[in-house]
């Protein structure tokens, strides 16, 4: 496993543990309480690094493809 697979971790981070530390309502972000503006966030966070780790990885599954084409 490459480390940029790691990053695949931060999203899973900030849903499960996170919510632990940010369980407020008062600072309301667009209007959204703090803990939904959170997991908000942590969707686009989501979105992000798997895009991140697609085209990180893309060179590979291009090498691959290019060993493929005399098959």
């Amino acid at each position: 496993m490459r480390s940029i697979h790691l990053l695949a971790l931060l999203p899973v981070l900030a849903v499960l543990v996170g919510p632990f530390f940010v369980n407020r309502v008062t600072p309301y972000v667009l209007g959204m309480p703090f803990l939904l503006a959170w997991l908000a966030g942590a969707l686009v966070l989501t979105s992000i690094v798997m895009a991140i780790i697609y085209y990180a990885d893309r060179a590979r599954f291009e090498a691959a493809d290019r060993g493929q084409e005399g098959v």
